[in-house]
C-alpha cells in the first residue's frame, strides 16, 4: 500500500530542498508542485516559463488528482503550494494523505519572493490558503497536523527530521541529510526560473547571504496581514 505525503508549503521557503529530502531516500518517489499548471490556466496570471507549465501539466486539477492517485511505491512525496490550491479545486482527495505544513517567516518570503517576481500580493505567499487547508485538516483529524518551520529543518536538520517523520509514521534514514547536486528529472520544467540555488545545494544550509532584504512599506504591509496566519501555524511547529 502506498504512503502519500502531501507537504503544503508557500513560495521561496525551502520547499524544493525538502523535495530533495525526501527524494534522496530509496523508498519515497516525488512529485512537484502538480496543480502549477491548473492554477494558471484558471487565474491567467503570467509567471515565469507560463507557456511551459501550462504544456507541461494537466489544467484540469480533478485530472491532477486523478494521476496523483495513480502512482504508486512505498511512499509517495507530493510538494504543493498552498495558493495553487483555489476555491474551485476539490479538496477531498486530501484525506487520503498524510498533510504536513511547512512555514517561514512571512517578511522573509517575501524578502525573496520579491527578487523574483516585481509585483507580489498577499495571495502569492499563500499563507492565508495554508491556514485554512491547516485549519481543514485539524478538524478532520481532532489534532494539528505536523508543522515544521524551515529555519528550524535548517537549524537542526536531523533532529527536525526525525520529529518529522515520526509524525508521518515513516522512519528516517541519514539519506534525507545530503543529496547530489544538479537537476532532478522530477523537477517541474520551470526549474530554470526558480532553482538555481537548489541545484547548486548538496544538503541543508543557509544561504551565503541570509540576511533578508529590507522591504518595501508595500511589502511590510504584506507581511504584517500575513504574519497572524503564520504565527498561528508557526505555534504548532515540531
Amino acid at each position: 500500500m502506498t504512503l502519500r505525503i502531501a507537504m503544503w508549503s508557500g513560495p521561496r521557503n525551502i520547499s524544493t530542498a525538502m523535495m530533495r529530502s525526501f527524494g534522496n531516500r530509496a523508498d519515497t518517489r516525488v512529485v512537484d508542485e502538480p496543480f502549477y499548471a491548473a492554477y494558471l490556466a484558471a487565474t491567467g496570471l503570467d509567471h515565469p516559463m507560463r507557456e511551459a507549465v501550462l504544456a507541461a501539466q494537466p489544467q484540469d486539477w480533478a485530472q491532477v488528482v486523478a494521476e496523483l492517485d495513480a502512482l504508486e511505491g512505498p511512499v509517495v512525496y507530493e510538494k504543493h503550494m498552498t495558493h495553487h490550491m483555489l476555491p474551485a479545486f476539490g479538496l477531498g482527495w486530501m484525506k487520503e494523505r498524510r498533510n504536513a505544513f511547512l512555514v517561514r517567516d512571512p517578511a522573509e518570503a517575501l524578502a525573496s519572493y520579491a527578487v523574483k517576481r516585481g509585483e507580489v500580493t498577499l495571495d502569492d505567499i499563500g499563507v492565508v490558503r495554508q491556514r485554512e487547508l491547516f485549519e481543514r485538516e485539524a478538524d478532520r483529524l481532532g489534532q494539528a497536523p505536523p508543522v515544521v518551520r524551515g529555519a528550524d529543518v535548517l537549524a537542526d536538520p536531523e533532529g527536525t527530521l526525525r520529529r518529522l517523520c515520526e509524525r508521518l509514521g515513516i522512519v528516517f534514514t541519514s539519506d534525507m541529510l545530503s543529496w547530489p547536486a544538479g537537476r532532478r528529472d522530477s523537477d517541474g520544467v520551470w526549474a530554470p526560473a526558480w532553482y538555481d540555488a537548489v541545484e547548486r545545494s548538496t544538503g541543508f544550509a543557509r544561504p551565503e547571504n541570509a540576511e533578508p532584504r529590507p522591504l518595501s512599506a508595500e511589502l511590510r504591509r504584506i507581511a504584517d496581514a500575513a504574519r497572524p496566519h503564520y504565527e498561528a501555524l508557526a505555534r504548532y511547529r515540531l
